[in-house]
């Protein structure tokens, strides 16, 4: 009777874990195109790029207090500390 129990539970959890498992066609339909579609593939492509050059250029960001900051910021004198601080010998507190 354990048996049939272990069984049948294992039965009724194996069909939700199977649902949830994709399906996948390993063996796609791949349709070679015509000249002619590569050819308006070739002509739309080089169509893009154009337009891509034709994007004017982004215009610089207006903050304000961009000219009051500087561009390196100044070491804190903790920062200097802490790689100049030589550690001793002694571990007592």
């Amino acid at each position: 009777m354990k048996i049939f129990r272990a069984a049948a539970l294992i039965a009724l959890l194996t069909g939700p874990a199977y649902a949830q498992t994709p399906h996948i066609n390993l063996m796609q339909d791949v349709k070679s195109k015509t000249p002619e579609e590569i050819a308006r593939d070739k002509i739309n492509e080089q169509a893009y790029k154009d337009s891509l050059r034709k994007i004017p250029d982004a215009r610089p960001s207006s903050d304000p207090w961009g000219s009051a900051r500087s561009v390196d910021a100044p070491k804190t004198e903790k920062a200097t500390q802490t790689k100049t601080r030589i550690k001793t010998g002694s571990t007592a507190n």
